[in-house]
């Protein structure tokens, strides 16, 4: 088959990385990236460390309002379909990408393949949530993750070519987990003391820190609050900030100092799963970031509404929080964590690459 992929953002880099090493095996994939993630530490460097093929096409739509965006990408992607005439199209997750990439293969009648198809949070303002059930009731085959996720589809109705191949992006961590291993560990630990030495951290115990959604990066209230409950807790915090909160991170910074959190430049992969894994907790508001520390066995305070990934809540290794300083502050401190409940596997054996590219045979 002649496979059309569209990713855009960081997480997807990681789940088309996988899924490709499978997927060329069998199959001729053209690779398109949106350029919805633009910054060379959350784009282009990824290609390369994670070594993914060089797109074969990059829109370079960069950062708008999500009309703007989606609608830039839809004209980019229609002109490469028309040109190309694929026989399916693969999307994952649910960035503003792939319900570009949804809408124009459903308009043009080129089968679309969903890859974690069926997650849910029910929150429906929440742009993901729109964005992963519109591409499911688009796609002809979708792949969930869990079980969960095919209930949930099977809920709205949609039963025919649903598969539970597992988590995508356990496949990733799995792989590069070990290839970190095999190479990064005296990296990690000179970066490490590079930090201890520049931000005045004094021990190798650390959080670890990720803030980027809407929700709690437009309201300069929240913001606010998050990063002085960051700034409270007894282990100093590493921040890698997303570039779209940049310059709110500098504002509330000016007048508030923050001499426990050290703000830094996005991490590669790599040194992001050993930053992960060596962590003492982990503050996100990423669904693919605390999804993994459930796998690495780190416990992690999510600051959502809501979680698509409810399985990672039992047992505490996930706990929600709400964008309130003193929440933060007594989730990361006094949340009791039941470790026998990382046992469980409830996303795959890390095969779904493999059995994705089989099915669409």
């Amino acid at each position: 088959m002649k496979i059309t992929t569209i990713v855009g953002a960081r997480p997807q880099f990681i789940k088309a990385a996988s899924l490709s090493r499978a997927l060329r095996q069998h199959h001729d994939e053209i690779l398109i990236h949106t350029g919805q993630h633009y910054d060379n530490n959350m784009s282009e460097s990824f290609f390369i460390e994670l070594e993914i093929p060089k797109p074969d096409y990059n829109l370079s739509v960069g950062s708008m309002s999500h009309a703007r965006q989606t609608s830039a990408m839809m004209v980019g992607i229609e002109d490469i379909l028309l040109s190309e005439k694929p026989d399916a199209v693969i999307l994952y997750g649910d960035t503003n990408s792939t319900l570009a990439g949804a809408i124009v293969a459903g308009k043009l009648n080129i089968p679309i393949a969903h890859v974690e198809a069926g997650v849910r949070c029910f929150v429906r303002d929440m742009p993901e949530e729109q964005n992963r059930v519109l591409t499911d009731h688009l796609a002809k085959w979708n792949f969930v993750p869990s079980d969960l996720a095919m209930e949930n589809l099977k809920t709205e109705g949609i039963t025919e070519n649903v598969h539970n191949v597992g988590d995508i992006m356990y496949d990733g961590l799995l792989y590069y987990s070990k290839k970190a291993d095999e190479y990064l560990d005296e990296r990690f630990y000179t970066k490490l003391r590079y930090l201890i030495k520049n931000t005045n951290v004094i021990s190798e115990k650390y959080y670890l820190a990720t803030i980027h959604r809407p929700e709690n990066t437009d309201n300069t209230g929240s913001l606010t609050s998050i990063i002085r409950g960051l700034n409270s807790l007894g282990y100093p915090v590493l921040f890698p900030v997303h570039p779209r909160i940049k310059k709110a991170i500098k504002e509330i910074t000016t007048d508030n100092p923050c001499d426990n959190t050290h703000f830094i430049e996005p991490l590669g992969y790599l040194d992001m799963v050993f930053f992960a894994k060596n962590a003492v907790k982990i503050i996100t508001d990423s669904g693919g970031l605390h999804k993994e520390a459930f796998w690495l066995k780190v416990p992690s305070v999510v600051i959502l509404r809501n979680t698509a990934w409810v399985e990672t809540l039992k047992g505490n290794c996930n706990i929600l929080a709400s964008p309130d300083e003193m929440d933060i502050v007594n989730k990361v401190n006094n949340t009791i964590v039941d470790y026998s409940f990382y046992s469980y596997n409830y996303y795959g054996d890390g095969n779904t690459g493999r059995k994705i590219a089989e099915l669409l045979m």
